[in-house]
């Protein structure tokens, strides 16, 4: 699986896991556990993580809907 999103911004997080699920590609949020060590408050990014197989699919689909800022490099 490869980090396709990381942010602390839950509104995004819903987003993009909405756009996938519709698209039918599986997406991972990882350490969303997280908030129990910095207090619920959001400060610690959540990851986004998408199968290697659908990186490209799910690259054009946050493109699409004009959040390609959003997205991890490297």
């Amino acid at each position: 699986m490869i980090e396709l999103v990381r942010t602390n911004d839950a509104v995004i997080i819903s987003f993009v896991e909405s756009l996938l699920r519709d698209a039918g590609i599986h997406c991972l949020v990882a350490d969303q556990n997280m908030s129990v060590l910095d207090g619920s408050i959001g400060v610690l990014p959540r990851r986004i993580l998408v199968p290697d197989d659908d990186a490209a699919e799910a690259r054009s689909i946050l493109t699409d809907a004009g959040i390609a800022h959003e997205i991890r490099r490297g």
